[in-house]
């Protein structure tokens, strides 16, 4: 009991030194979509170390998680929050915050910032995401994801993992283990960004068009880069 009260102590510290316990604000998620854009901008500015364009044109939905936090001291857990979208008609809906978390017991020391983008290839998932918790690699197959615009990538891609994930390091460990990590809808944040505490994440996947300058330049950075699924 004892150790389960100093991990759930030590947890809490790392994430108040971090910035990610704080009261949420339609300020503080505009910075959350800024930075998702970033990360993805930076990710897809060399298209042969990117996502593959296949994968991008086909996906249902993508999610971007930019410093995730992975604790390694006497925890080793992830946490971090982001923004999640879906398209339909060629068209991407608003923003939803999620959060994700995940990691076990172990004995490693340090720490690692890492940047994460999901990759959803079908509607099943993204379901499951606004029922509530999904734990990816339990509630659907996912895997790391294929890079680059070679011959091989489109073979890949054929592959039966529902999500795939990619990562880009800045810390100490190198590369993200997703398996067991569980991706949330943050209602909170939706509430803060939105005025509406009871907005749900189903409202905010349908709706289009958010005048927020941070959802528009998401959106036209998302447009350069993805360009509308095959008919």
């Amino acid at each position: 009991m004892k150790f389960r009260r100093l991990v759930s102590m030590l947890v809490a510290v790392a994430l108040l030194a971090a910035g990610l316990l704080r009261p949420a604000g339609a300020a503080d998620e505009a910075m959350k979509i800024d930075a998702a854009t970033d990360v993805f901008k930076d990710i897809m500015i060399i298209p042969e170390k990117g996502i593959p364009p296949a994968l991008l044109h086909d996906a249902y939905g993508i999610a971007i998680i930019p410093g995730v936090i992975k604790l390694g001291f006497i925890v080793g857990g992830r946490y971090g929050q982001g923004v999640l979208m879906v398209r339909a008609n060629g068209e991407w809906s608003n923003p939803s915050f999620v959060s994700l978390a995940g990691g076990g017991i172990g004995w490693q020391i340090g720490a690692q910032s890492t940047d994460v983008i999901l990759v959803f290839k079908s509607k099943r998932s993204i379901e499951g995401i606004k029922k509530g918790k999904f734990t990816l690699g339990v509630d659907a197959a996912a895997a790391a994801g294929p890079v680059g615009r070679t011959a091989e990538v489109a073979t890949d891609i054929q592959m039966k993992a529902e999500i795939y994930s990619y990562s880009r390091s800045r810390g100490l460990f190198a590369g993200i283990s997703l398996e067991g990590a569980a991706l949330q809808i943050d209602d909170q944040a939706n509430a803060a960004f939105y005025g509406r505490k009871d907005i749900g994440a189903a409202e905010v996947l349908t709706a289009k068009g958010h005048e927020s300058a941070a959802v528009r330049r998401l959106h036209r950075i998302l447009a350069e880069h993805v360009s509308p699924p095959k008919k």
